[in-house]
């Protein structure tokens, strides 16, 4: 028969790190005293080192189990709680954060780690954490109220082949991560050089503003959030956070009412058009509209670049260079908000070989890209 039990029955939770005084960062990675710090923000199934400053030493430290629970019992975001990772290795004179928590069983061989840990993803587990999580503005777990939960025990020869299916997945998810990132960096070693252009014969050089047409948000026609309406009730209002990794997502969308879409016809945005953005920390952030799922428009963040005179990936792809990027982020300052002027904008120089040369690059650049969008599919559905 299935046991439920306790998590406070079969182990202990434990709040006692402070990293206050630790200071992160890979500047530091010279310092010849160190100690190993496991930090809230990289709660996940590895847990890399840090390196932190000689001042750490004055935080007194423990001894890091294999087979311990780091779990996150604090967040903005209610859903971030319950977080949590195995320590894969036991590591002397460690330092864990004060936003995280530690959690060891008192007898590992009657509960796998291993087996707990993939508990705290589970729906049953999650139910338990929201309903008692509590908290407005942040919220959070107490030791208690992570000790009380309940999970089931099978056997140990039960969670062994539990555990041991699931670590299949998870290293099949790893893989496919690490040859999206390994494809990732081909493609930008690809398009560098591609579009490495300058003194190579038959190339053109453009302003930004004599290619296509740059148009914002005007000031006055602005709207606040009494403009802003519910799903179905009025346009799409783009914003620098719909673009991701030089995508269009349209899943967590603003949404403004007809009259201030109609207000600017100017910034409609159709398919193929490219959005860029010109204002806050994400300045030089691009992407191409597509797939737009109702009528759209632009926030004041972004411009978005019309009536091409050259094609729309092409384009896309230049400005989404180191250089490019490098000359926007030179030009948009670095105030608290980042921002380059459309006339600033319109000066970018860009370099243009011959139609059949741009198609050459586009095809070989949306190969790689399909490569990688298709990889994407895979771990999306291993997930």
């Amino acid at each position: 028969m299935l046991e439920w039990k306790k998590l406070g029955e079969l182990g202990a939770f434990e709040n006692i790190g402070t990293d206050k005084k630790i200071v992160e960062g890979e500047q530091l990675v010279t310092l010849l005293n160190y100690v190993d710090v496991y930090h809230h923000k990289t709660i996940n199934r590895s847990i890399p080192k840090m390196i932190v400053s000689a001042s750490a030493k004055k935080i007194s430290s423990c001894t890091i189990e294999e087979g311990d629970i780091f779990v996150t019992p604090t967040s903005e975001t209610i859903d971030d709680i319950g977080h949590s990772s195995i320590i894969t290795e036991t590591i002397p004179n460690a330092v864990y954060s004060y936003h995280i928590m530690r959690y060891r069983l008192f007898e590992k061989n009657m509960l796998l780690s291993y087996y707990v840990n993939y508990l705290f993803d589970t729906d049953n587990v999650k139910k338990q954490i929201l309903k008692k999580a509590q908290g407005l503005t942040r919220f959070g777990l107490s030791k208690d109220k992570f000790a009380s939960i309940e999970i089931p025990v099978p056997s140990i020869t039960e969670q062994t082949h539990i555990v041991g299916i699931l670590d299949t997945f998870t290293a099949s998810i790893e893989n496919l991560k690490q040859q999206i990132a390994q494809r990732r960096k081909q493609y930008e070693h690809y398009r560098d050089q591609l579009l490495d252009l300058e003194g190579k014969e038959g190339v053109e050089m453009k302003t930004l503003g004599e290619i296509c047409e740059i148009k914002g948000r005007i000031g006055f026609r602005g709207y606040t959030r009494e403009d802003q309406v519910a799903q179905g009730e009025g346009a799409l209002s783009l914003s620098p956070g719909n673009i991701i990794n030089g995508k269009m997502d349209y899943s967590d969308s603003t949404y403004i009412s007809w009259e201030k879409y109609e207000e600017s016809p100017e910034i409609m945005v159709f398919e193929g058009d490219v959005l860029f953005c010109k204002t806050g920390s994400t300045v030089g952030k691009v992407a191409i509209a597509n797939d737009i799922p109702y009528k759209a428009t632009i926030n004041p963040q972004l411009v978005v670049l019309k009536d091409l005179k050259i094609g729309s990936k092409y384009l896309y792809f230049y400005l989404t260079t180191p250089y490019i990027q490098k000359v926007v982020k030179a030009l948009a300052g670095v105030g608290s908000v980042p921002n380059i002027s459309q006339a600033k904008l319109s000066e970018l120089k860009i370099l243009l070989p011959s139609l059949s040369e741009q198609s050459r690059i586009v095809s070989i650049l949306d190969t790689f890209e399909a490569s990688i969008a298709n990889l994407e599919h895979q771990l999306e559905q291993r997930e």
